[in-house]
């Protein structure tokens, strides 16, 4: 499973608009302070990404976030791929991780985590999919009046599973897991 966090943010919906050439096309936001944190995760052996909103990325939310993860797979050992960032590696982790897999040898952990080489997102296929679902949001820029509404169209576009589901062949460190 590949897990990653996006940040969904008010200028988000910012991008690219045809108008009248020389003229100015302004798209109003208002408030760059406007933010979401989601975690989502991409299954492997079945096109499904788990979407999740947290306050922010933090090591609490993230044990949550892979709590989470281990209730929708019951009794299955979970193979997490993820970055390097603190919140991924640091002590509230760590000390989740050691009492999953208290006792067990590491060919039997419950959880076992993979880091991707630091500053690749070019290894992570869930980047694909948050690089999507923001072009999405663009492309729908005159209905996100207020970044509630940003938000309930980037859940949407989740949820309906709006996106292209990246060729996991393509990632290095997925090919020889298919």
């Amino acid at each position: 499973m590949r897990t990653y966090e996006c940040h969904l943010m008010g200028e988000d919906i910012v991008g690219e608009a045809w108008g009248k050439s020389k003229e100015r096309v302004e798209i109003p936001i208002n408030n760059y302070k406007d933010r979401q944190t989601y975690y989502g995760a991409l299954n492997l052996l079945e096109p499904d990404l788990i979407l999740e909103k947290y306050s922010t990325g933090n090591g609490e939310n993230t044990v949550k976030f892979v709590e989470s993860l281990q209730s929708k797979n019951s009794g299955k050992r979970l193979l997490i791929f993820w970055d390097g960032v603190r919140h991924h590696t640091g002590e509230n982790m760590q000390n989740f991780l050691a009492r999953q897999n208290e006792g067990l040898a590491k060919s039997e952990w419950k959880i076992t985590c993979e880091l991707f080489a630091p500053y690749a997102p070019e290894e992570n296929p869930v980047e694909a999919i948050w690089f999507q679902l923001k072009s999405l949001l663009r492309r729908f820029y005159r209905f996100g009046k207020n970044f509630k509404i940003i938000n309930l169209l980037f859940q949407f576009f989740a949820k309906y599973n709006l996106f292209n589901f990246p060729d996991l062949k393509r990632f290095d460190a997925f090919s020889q897991l298919i």
